[in-house]
C-alpha cells in the first residue's frame, strides 16, 4: 500500500502561508499555518518533512495526490519554496492552491478565487514573482484591518487574535481546510459558491 501511494505523481501543491517560529504562532499573518494544522489533524498526516525550504506532507485529497506545504522561508520569500516544488513535480500555476491571510476581509470571512492580484500581500507577491504568473487559485482568510489608519500594518498582522476574533478565526480555518479539499475535488465554481 505504501509503495502504491508513493508511486503516484503529485498532482497539486497546497501552500499554507505563515512565518515559522513559536513567536509567530496564532498571529494574524499565520492563519494559513492554522488551516494547515486543521487539515493535518483531519487527514491524519504530519506536515513535518523538510523539502523545498518547506515542511511538507503527501496525502490524498479529493481523489488527487497532493503535496501540503508550510514554507519555512518567512512570508516575503514564500515563492522560493513554491517554485522549487512546482518545478520538481511539473505542477502548473492553476494547480498551486495557496491559503493566506487577507486584511481586506472581515475577521473569519473566506474568499476563494481562481487567480488575481496580490492585494499587497508579500507572500502572494513572492509566489507570483517566482512562478511568473498570478493564475494560481487561492483561499484567503479575513483577518480584519487595523482599528485606525495610524496603526502600523506590520504590528497588526503580527498581533494575536483575542475574544470574538479568536472564535471567528477558529471557525474560519476549519472552513478553509474544508474548502481546500472541495476545490480539488469539486472545482472552483462549486467551491466559490459554497464558501464565498
Amino acid at each position: 500500500m505504501f509503495r502504491i501511494f508513493n508511486s503516484r505523481a503529485v498532482e497539486w501543491l497546497v501552500v499554507f502561508l505563515g512565518n515559522p517560529g513559536s513567536q509567530y504562532a496564532n498571529t494574524r499573518h499565520n492563519v494559513g499555518f492554522m488551516a494547515a494544522d486543521v487539515l493535518e489533524k483531519s487527514k491524519g498526516v504530519r506536515i513535518n518533512r523538510f523539502r523545498f525550504k518547506s515542511l511538507t506532507a503527501r496525502c490524498s485529497l479529493g481523489g488527487s495526490q497532493v503535496l501540503l506545504m508550510k514554507p519555512q522561508t518567512y512570508m516575503n520569500l514564500s515563492g522560493e519554496s513554491v517554485a522549487q516544488a512546482a518545478r520538481f513535480y511539473k505542477i502548473p500555476p492553476e494547480r498551486v492552491l495557496v491559503v493566506s491571510d487577507d486584511v481586506a476581509l472581515p475577521v473569519g470571512k473566506l474568499r476563494v478565487r481562481t487567480h488575481g492580484s496580490s492585494g499587497g500581500h508579500n507572500g502572494l507577491k513572492s509566489i507570483m514573482s517566482h512562478l511568473g504568473s498570478e493564475m494560481f487559485p487561492r483561499i484567503r482568510i479575513g483577518i480584519g484591518s487595523p482599528p485606525h489608519p495610524e496603526y502600523d500594518m506590520a504590528d497588526w498582522v503580527l498581533s494575536n487574535f483575542k475574544g470574538q476574533d479568536a472564535k471567528n478565526i477558529a471557525d474560519a480555518v476549519k472552513l478553509a481546510a474544508e474548502a481546500v479539499e472541495s476545490y480539488i475535488r469539486d472545482g472552483a465554481q462549486k467551491t466559490m459558491n459554497k464558501y464565498n
